[in-house]
């Protein structure tokens, strides 16, 4: 959700860049349009509908632009 990620430095050039060059490309190679930054919550939703278990973000402190998410076979 948008309103999580107010305090992220540079959140605006990724929003920005992933509107407009990301989910372009990624639509039209018949992908889904996700984009760069289309959050934690939608990325722990799909590995659990591909039959993971529980996806956990992780994140690193020098490190603010990525999550890292560690799952297991369902």
């Amino acid at each position: 959700h948008v309103h999580e990620n107010l305090d992220l430095p540079g959140a605006t050039f990724l929003y920005t860049t992933s509107t407009l060059h990301c989910m372009t490309v990624s639509l039209a190679l018949g992908g889904t349009g996700l984009g760069t930054a289309w959050g934690e919550q939608l990325a722990v939703a799909m590995l659990g509908d591909a039959g993971f278990a529980q996806g956990d973000p992780k994140s690193i402190d020098t490190d603010p632009f990525n999550t890292y998410y560690v799952a297991t076979k369902g």
